[in-house]
């Protein structure tokens, strides 16, 4: 275990690498032009020009190597051994300023939003997307499994054709419908939630809307791996020694019939925390997926990066938890 955990650690910044190596390709390539302001207004030629050399806007080489030194925190360990920083902050105090410290990991600051570095508009909007990609994570888990679980155990039934329709739906209607007409419902015709408005009360719809595809591919992966484990011979033995239904489901077959469901949960959950896009969108939640498309639109190469170095990292983290998870759940596996 150790040594898996050990070498996907070694293995992450390697491969976030190459994601960030590829997005920035593209992000380079994409027409556009960063310097523009949101009303298409550009700046005078000789501040562009000035700009550009900023930040290195006019070479991709110069601008990528320029980047990778300050995000990895290349440049800061390199100055705080030289003692530039120390000599910025003297300087800067005998001016009557007190400059804030340096961060470690510099992502840049934002094209788009003026006067604003990347790495604050990261940590004031991610703690808001993975509030709602967890709970909907949370709400789908629950609800996919209590579905599966009633189906497997009387396949055929009504119940087990009522899951199973459910199911089909939640994976065939996409997020913006679900998310339209939960508005339309909950907070027009029934004023029972507030409109784009984040908080306890304002988040429980955004959350049903980007559970509820989740929790129908749990279902039906519940639902099979249940079907499967139940026919096993150690269940049909636990039957015959006289344990409980209860205990046979739960203790016996639902720890084996959820292995499908662990290893689905790992994409799905990065999938849930980064990729809810749409429904920020839909609920006017102010998470880091607006941020993303905005800075899409408008060529935030700093922003566009600095999301994007985030999401993977997680992606991979996460996966790392579903295997060591998975090998937890069965010893047997290597």
């Amino acid at each position: 275990m150790a040594r898996l955990i050990l070498s996907r650690l070694l293995q992450l910044p390697l491969i976030v690498g190459a994601v960030l190596l590829i997005t920035f390709a593209l992000a380079w390539l994409a027409p556009g032009n960063p310097l523009e302001r949101g009303d298409a207004r550009r700046p005078a030629p000789e501040v562009e020009r000035a700009m550009r050399a900023q930040y290195n806007l006019d070479s991709p080489g110069r601008f990528l190597l320029s980047y990778a030194d300050s995000a990895s925190g290349a440049r800061w360990l390199r100055e705080r051994l030289s003692g530039a920083h120390a000599r910025r902050a003297a300087d800067a105090r005998a001016a009557g300023v007190d400059l804030p410290p340096p961060a470690v990991f510099d992502l840049g600051p934002s094209l788009a939003y003026r006067d604003q570095r990347v790495a604050d508009i990261i940590s004031g909007a991610l703690p808001v997307s993975v509030a709602l990609g967890a709970g909907a994570i949370l709400l789908a888990t629950l609800l996919g499994v209590a579905a599966g679980v009633i189906g497997a155990l009387r396949p055929g039934s009504i119940a087990d054709l009522a899951t199973l329709a459910l199911a089909l739906i939640g994976i065939s209607l996409p997020t913006f419908v679900i998310g339209a007409a939960l508005l339309l419902i909950f907070c027009v015709w029934l004023p029972w939630f507030p409109v784009a408005t984040w908080g306890p009360h304002g988040a429980v719809l955004p959350t049903i809307t980007l559970s509820l595809p989740f929790a129908a591919y749990i279902a039906r992966l519940t639902r099979m791996g249940m079907i499967e484990t139940l026919r096993a011979d150690y269940v049909r033995t636990a039957r015959a020694k006289g344990a409980p239904p209860s205990a046979v489901v739960l203790r016996h077959a639902l720890r084996n019939a959820l292995l499908p469901v662990v290893s689905y949960l790992g994409p799905a959950t990065a999938m849930a925390m980064t990729g809810s896009f749409v429904v920020e969108k839909v609920f006017s939640v102010p998470g880091l997926g607006q941020h993303f498309v905005n800075a899409v639109l408008n060529k935030d190469l700093f922003l566009i990066l600095g999301v994007v170095m985030v999401f993977s990292t997680m992606l991979i983290l996460l996966n790392l938890a579903v295997d060591v998870l998975y090998r937890w759940l069965d010893p047997r596996i290597v």
